[in-house]
């Protein structure tokens, strides 16, 4: 395992990162994960900037966090990344979240593809840059699972949210950050004082935009575990989720 092919970027658990309980929240971690990702391809040539230039982006797919724990408030704590596969249209990048002392208490797993900005199709990313994405291949353990296929059978929605300036991002559409904060907002607050979320999924099925009506749609599959389904204006499928709590 080549240094080179890991990175790891340190944080602090700021005040206005964390929740009632006092730890990170979903949707911070979420977005140190994305920014991470961000960097360690940056320094490595295929970031957002150097791929806009050729009008080409990067769009996540799917995100899968698993964790034992939490950094609290004031804590230091560091994320590592490493790609574990490329394919010709999608790659495997992996994270750990390490604690304070270094030791690993949570794990994730997503998948990425990189678009045209002009057609809105993939791109080949064996012949992007020569194909050079393909080096920084690690083979570093990432010992959770893969996230899963979602598919939720409830026709009525438990909340309808119409979308708002904090929701979008730089690329117009709704931030894919803000879908987990109003995927978790569906559960009360007793829910987060009695139990831990275990397992986080997400699957980005289709972009949503300013003035959308987003309807949700839960379903509980298991003790604890509850499938989520995100359709926009009554129509389309925009995401899907899977929140399991221990």
């Amino acid at each position: 395992m080549s240094d080179n092919k890991v990175g790891i970027y340190k944080f602090v658990a700021e005040p206005f990162h964390v929740d009632f309980t006092g730890k990170l929240t979903m949707g911070v971690l979420g977005n140190h994960l994305l920014n991470c990702a961000g960097f360690h391809a940056s320094d490595r040539g295929f970031g957002i900037a150097e791929l806009n230039e050729n009008h080409y982006t990067w769009v996540l797919s799917r995100l899968a966090i698993e964790l034992e724990d939490m950094p609290r408030q004031y804590e230091d704590f560091s994320i590592q990344t490493w790609v574990e596969n490329v394919y010709r249209l999608f790659t495997d990048r992996d994270f750990a979240l390490l604690d304070k002392e270094g030791k690993p208490i949570g794990y994730a797993r997503s998948v990425w593809a990189m678009i045209s900005m002009e057609t809105r199709k993939p791109a080949d990313l064996l012949t992007l840059h020569g194909g050079n994405i393909s080096e920084y291949i690690c083979d570093k353990e990432c010992p959770i699972a893969k996230p899963g296929r979602i598919k939720v059978a409830q026709e009525t929605p438990v909340a309808e949210y119409l979308t708002k300036y904090s929701d979008i991002d730089i690329n117009g559409h709704v931030n894919s950050i803000k879908y987990i904060e109003h995927i978790l907002n569906l559960f009360p607050i007793e829910t987060f004082k009695e139990k831990q979320i275990k397992r986080f999924e997400m699957a980005y099925v289709a972009e949503s935009y300013y003035g959308d009506t987003l309807s949700f749609y839960r379903e509980e599959v298991g003790k604890d575990e509850y499938d989520i389904e995100v359709k926009k204006n009554n129509q389309e499928v925009v995401v899907r989720s899977k929140v399991i709590f221990k």
